[in-house]
């Protein structure tokens, strides 16, 4: 058996609520602003912080707390600048905390003149922007907070928010890039428990140039003819209190809405302050998207909690190609001293020439949400003198469970130590891959586990959470991993990414490291296609470096030959344009899966040489449908039977059906 830490139980008692006088004035810091105890260089140094109870280490109740705190002891200091473009040379618009916190309170008292309780959720669809900061501290202080993803669809939105029993929405009052403003005003008749929409101005909107609204609608602005000092609510909020539902999930499926409470965003708050040395000093650019636990939570939260200035990099955020290409100039203009960004955007960054730009105030670069490639790690250092450090996150552990802190300079792969007060296993995979009860000793790979103060109080739908669990209450990550001699976590993949040929469970981070150490690889990524005989076979797609030419014979030479295991080996190497990528950034390789799927089923119906063309298609995950087309001198129901013969063999959900005549 292997565990770090001692033994909360699954959902871990969160401080108990001091008495507070009633809020009708400016309210009184509860505690500090979070400061590192000890610099963490290993996990004796954790366990050293778990001497003190809990509750001592950590008296903050709520995120409305951590701003009152942050604003008392900070004031007039610089909490958030927004960008309104990638230039460095132009103007920001900067908050103080003081600000921040006034603003905090503004809305959350005009939520609560809107009839916004505890239990009500206030739902969010804006881009980076300063009143983001607003909607999510503002929306907790009053009610439950649901940030959005507006590259969702309509109706999947729609269902997200009634599920919640969305009260508010709080929608930019621009169309941008994803139509955000159309997409609110379709929202509003599709919500029924939808009372009231608030519009954000963009913030180069001119005076009197927005719109007439109709019932219903009001302009954000309208916080300023409420108090900025304290909550008219009155509301005590204790660390059980529910602040926000945030939806997993990628581009398909259906996103489940997890329920984070006050407490366990204050603790990765806490966490990420003591395994990162965040400091009142630190300046950083956060270019998650504000729709995502990364962005809220480890790259907002923390940084505000510990009197960090946080930069907004315009409202494209690192989706603004210019904000990449820009990035060097922009650490220099604004003296910047840690880096955060996914694998996906640190590659685009090595992409990127310094061309003079001082970065030597960068102290600290952290990665997380996949795994980092070891040749893009390498290729950082030598290029920037950076060592990437690694985490592991999710959003059933509040954004964060692992960090490798400044300092250590751990192989790639390698996520770090565990927070504080949680605890960590990894245990066997069973028949059907998922966790067993047998724990795996130190360097021995298997599924990890969580328990942990930050642990998610569940899904709004208790059926997905009872799949979360395991039957003895620990968080089933997916996630696979080893812990070392050190008691570090280090990754290899997730367990519905593992490719399964005739039984053998081929590791596909083995033929992505193989692949990623050429020289002409951007991005890349194995999966499984689907087989007759071998139930799948593992396939590798990639992108380039712009600018550099190489044939797929080439780079499939190049893997194999760095590939020990002949069955790991992949079939095929394809060079594609652009990878699937997820909103956060992550390589999205559902979408790859169905397209090694419809590859498969188009090359068994090329070497059977058809008497009709057919179209090929994905129809969802493990799901191909096949469209056969109208042959003159061919028997219809004949033609269909053989397709479906045909592609009978293939361990796959093929629907075969005729062209439908046009109308």
């Amino acid at each position: 058996m292997h565990t770090t830490g001692n033994r909360p139980q699954a959902h871990a008692q969160q401080p108990q609520p001091q008495p507070r006088p009633l809020a009708t004035a400016t309210p009184i810091p509860s505690a500090a602003p979070f400061s590192p105890s000890v610099p963490i260089r290993s996990l004796q140094d954790v366990q050293r912080l778990e001497t003190r109870p809990l509750a001592e280490a950590l008296p903050v109740q709520s995120t409305y707390d951590i701003f009152v705190n942050s604003a008392a002891a900070f004031g007039d200091k610089t909490a958030l600048t927004f960008l309104p473009t990638a230039d460095p040379a132009d103007e920001p618009i900067r908050w103080t905390y003081a600000q921040l916190l006034a603003g905090i309170h503004q809305t959350a008292n005009l939520l609560h003149h809107l009839g916004v309780g505890p239990q009500d959720a206030v739902a969010v669809l804006l881009p980076g922007c300063l009143e983001y900061h607003l909607a999510l501290w503002g929306g907790e202080a009053a009610g439950i907070v649901q940030p959005l993803n507006p590259m969702l669809t309509d109706e999947k939105i729609a269902a997200m928010m009634t599920l919640a029993r969305a009260k508010v929405l709080i929608a930019y009052g621009s169309e941008g890039d994803l139509g955000y403003w159309s997409k609110a005003l379709r929202l509003r008749a599709l919500v029924p428990t939808l009372t009231a929409v608030l519009r954000v101005a963009p913030h180069d909107e001119a005076p009197g140039a927005a719109p007439a609204l109709p019932a219903g609608m009001l302009d954000l602005a309208a916080r300023h003819q409420h108090p900025g000092d304290h909550l008219v609510s009155g509301r005590r909020i204790v660390a059980s209190d529910i602040a926000a539902y945030f939806h997993t999930g990628g581009t398909t499926g259906a996103p489940k809405l997890a329920r984070h409470s006050h407490g366990a965003q204050v603790f990765t708050a806490w966490g990420s302050v003591q395994m990162q040395g965040i400091r009142p000093e630190d300046v950083g650019i956060n270019g998650y998207p504000l729709f995502h636990v990364a962005g809220v939570l480890p790259g907002s939260l923390a940084a505000l909690s510990a009197g960090v200035e946080t930069i907004i990099p315009t409202t494209g955020l690192f989706r603004n190609r210019e904000v990449i290409a820009n990035y060097w100039r922009l650490v220099e203009r604004y003296r910047c001293t840690y880096l955060s960004a996914v694998p996906t955007v640190l590659a685009a960054l090595a992409n990127v020439p310094l061309d003079g730009a001082d970065i030597s105030t960068l102290r600290y670069c952290r990665t997380g949400a996949a795994i980092l490639a070891p040749e893009l790690a390498a290729r950082f250092e030598r290029l920037f003198g950076l060592h990437i450090h690694e985490s592991l996150g999710m959003t059933e552990m509040a954004g964060i469970s692992t960090i490798t802190p400044p300092g250590v300079h751990a192989p790639a792969g390698c996520v770090g130590w565990r927070l504080p007060y949680t605890q960590l296993r990894v245990v066997a995979l069973d028949a059907q891959g998922n966790a067993s009860g047998q724990d795996m000793p130190p360097g021995q790979p298997g599924m990890v586990l969580f328990q942990s103060p930050n642990l998610f109080s569940g899904f709004l739908d208790a059926a997905d959470t009872a799949k979360a669990f395991t039957h003895d209450g620990w968080l089933a990550t997916g996630d696979l991993g080893f812990v070392d001699d050190q008691g570090r976590l280090h990754l290899s993949g997730r367990s519905k990414d593992l490719i399964i040929r005739s039984g053998h469970n081929i590791d596909p981070k083995v033929i992505e490291d193989a692949l990623g150490a050429h020289p002409a690889v951007q991005l890349c990524a194995a999966v499984g296609a689907p087989d007759a005989y071998a139930g799948e076979l593992p396939v590798v797609y990639a992108t380039l470096r712009p600018g550099v030419q190489v044939t797929e014979a080439e780079l499939m030479a190049f893997t194999a030959e760095r590939v020990d295991e002949a069955v790991a080996r992949p079939r095929w190497v394809q060079v594609i344009e652009h990878m699937p990528v997820t909103n956060v950034g992550k390589i999205y390789k559902p979408e790859l899966r169905q397209r090694a799927a419809c590859q498969a089923v188009q090359g068994a119906l090329a070497a059977a040489d058809l008497a009709a063309p057919v179209q090929v298609q994905a129809d969802g995950d493990n799901a191909v449908r096949v469209t056969v087309e109208h042959a003159p001198h061919a028997d219809p129901t004949a033609l269909l039977t053989a397709v479906r013969n045909l592609l009978a063999p293939l361990p796959l959900r093929i629907t075969v059906a005729p062209q439908t005549a046009p109308a």
